[in-house]
């Protein structure tokens, strides 16, 4: 065997013949199958037996070629890797439908010897090869920057994961039968990978309808997103895998209002971004209920529930605990709660400061060696590195709190700050705001990045939010937030200040949480600005010793 062998033939009972003898007839390989519009991919270590159970397959005999990848390293955990790797691959390249099925339950993420080998060096190898033979089209950079990607129903999951995936089944299977509505709530916050896992389960679910051995066959579910960006990934990712169709997927208002007319529960509902949810009824979207989650609960069997209340956006979409509790109670429930960090690729201590931010407290700004960190004097310096790490690995934007003129009336409305004036984002089209190229000369706002990742994020924090030197911290002031929209209703709150300043705090957490791999921020308030600057001049260091230091080019 050569180092790396990539080998296509015809998808025949000649060609498996032909493979007896070879010296991977035996040995750990990867493989697709695929025609001009579908694919299959798989991995093993008797490829012949294999591929003659796949030429008795129905499903499998529409596919005309069969491509082998051999190396003289691999083995079962290095295949099995690549096969995963290589599932993800092709949805996001999008040139092919998927016939795979979900993992097997021990599908998790895992280290095995030597896996940056594989994983990277090997895998890079394999898919640059299938470039170059123009069998996919897309490069690793374009595809690892796709949302359809990232939130991919094969994706390895971490132990947690996997086990929530594993009870969301059981509870569903368990409770198919019952008479009694069920809630299941995930709670976890930005970046905990929640979407992930609603991905996967909801897949795997959709799979088990097919199934006649399953007590889910012919189950009737839905996955509801009250998100028009987040839903065109999820009807995207429908449209390359067998076991969805498009029309599983549809925002609470459309969901409810069809159920009620039809008179008909559905069985299994998820629910992503469940902190959207409407709280009272909004007629200007044809919503003329009290509550989504309450009318969603009346329409189905199952609700699974993915929650984070320090995401709440608007006041007639606010939740806290109190509010979840009453809805649930009466209903028999479970929850469970996803903890770690996977988004940022940022320590524990960084989290932790951007934590205590959105919580008002200013504290000492750790150093961070794997995580790009910085404060800006300039909204327009802060740009052009936006712009020069956008140029280096796709997928940086700027994105600023709700504190300038934004309508939607099909006007252009910009953020000026100094030398810095760009257009607020713009939606059109299928494909998601930042994945458009043209949107790096556009600002995003919370509500369409919310949910999604971005390599490097800049964030101008506007003119609500500004520093309270008497009690250093920060200060929020309410009247410069320009997001009108969200603080319509104001007065049924029996304290309208408060809830406007959480809202405002929870935006400040959902920017600040988009960043894989750096985070610029840029504060509009000069006192703020100044504060943040002399503690990032003197970051790693302690508050008590800090000194203010002179610039020295340490900083932008």
């Amino acid at each position: 065997m050569k180092t790396l062998e990539i080998i296509t033939m015809p998808f025949s009972q000649n060609s498996i013949n032909n493979l007896s003898g070879k010296g991977y007839s035996d040995y750990p390989v990867v493989y697709f199958l695929n025609n001009n519009s579908t694919v299959y991919i798989g991995e093993t270590v008797a490829i012949r037996n294999r591929l003659r159970n796949h030429l008795k397959n129905s499903e499998r005999k529409s596919l005309k070629k069969m491509t082998i990848i051999i190396h003289e390293k691999f083995n079962r955990s290095a295949t099995y890797n690549i096969e995963t790797k290589l599932i993800n691959y092709f949805l996001a390249d999008e040139r092919y439908k998927m016939q795979n099925k979900s993992q097997t339950v021990n599908s998790i993420s895992h280290n095995y010897y030597d896996k940056p080998f594989y994983n990277e060096k090997i895998f890079n190898e394999i898919w640059d090869r299938l470039r170059q033979q123009k069998i996919v089209n897309n490069s690793r950079d374009v595809i690892e920057n796709k949302d359809i990607y990232k939130l991919s129903p094969f994706k390895e999951l971490s132990t947690d994961q996997i086990e929530l995936k594993q009870k969301i089944i059981e509870v569903c299977e368990k409770q198919m039968d019952s008479d009694e509505p069920f809630v299941f709530l995930v709670k976890g916050e930005a970046g905990t990978g929640k979407s992930v896992v609603l991905s996967a389960v909801f897949n795997r679910i959709q799979e088990l309808a097919k199934e006649k051995s399953s007590v889910l066959y012919n189950s009737n579910n839905y996955l509801l997103v009250n998100h028009t960006e987040m839903l065109k990934t999820y009807q995207k990712i429908a449209g390359k895998i067998k076991t969805l169709k498009k029309n599983n997927f549809d925002k609470p208002t459309s969901f409810i209002n069809r159920q009620k007319k039809s008179n008909e529960k559905a069985d299994i509902v998820f629910v992503d971004e469940a902190h959207l949810l409407l709280t009272k009824p909004d007629r200007f979207n044809n919503f003329n209920e009290n509550n989504h989650l309450e009318e969603i609960i009346k329409n189905s069997k199952i609700a699974i529930i993915v929650f984070d209340d320090k995401q709440v956006l608007k006041m007639k979409s606010y939740w806290d605990e109190n509010k979840l509790r009453q809805i649930v109670k009466g209903v028999k429930s479970q929850e469970y709660i996803l903890k770690n960090q996977f988004r940022m690729n940022a320590s524990e201590e960084m989290i932790n400061w951007i934590d205590q931010f959105v919580e008002k407290k200013i504290t000492p700004i750790p150093r961070e060696n794997n995580f790009d960190f910085r404060i800006f004097e300039s909204a327009d310096d802060m740009y052009k590195q936006i712009r020069e790490k956008n140029n280096q690995v796709g997928l940086a934007r700027m994105v600023s709190t709700f504190d300038y003129v934004h309508k939607k009336d099909g006007g252009t409305y910009y953020i000026t700050e100094g030398k810095f004036k760009l257009p607020w984002n713009t939606t059109m089209g299928d494909t998601t705001w930042a994945e458009r190229k043209e949107t790096i000369d556009e600002v995003g706002s919370i509500y369409t990045i919310q949910g999604f990742d971005l390599n490097y994020v800049g964030v101008i924090l506007g003119p609500s939010v500004s520093y309270d030197e008497d009690k250093n911290e920060l200060k929020i002031i309410t009247e410069n937030y320009k997001d009108t929209e969200a603080f319509r209703g104001k007065d049924e709150f029996k304290d309208p200040d408060a809830v406007k300043e959480k809202i405002i705090l929870n935006s400040i957490n959902v920017l600040l949480k988009r960043g894989i791999k750096g985070l610029y921020i840029y504060a509009s308030d000069l006192k703020l600005g100044n504060h943040l600057l002399k503690f990032y001049q003197n970051r790693g260091q302690k508050y008590g010793n800090m000194k203010v230091a002179e610039a020295n080019g340490d900083y932008h």
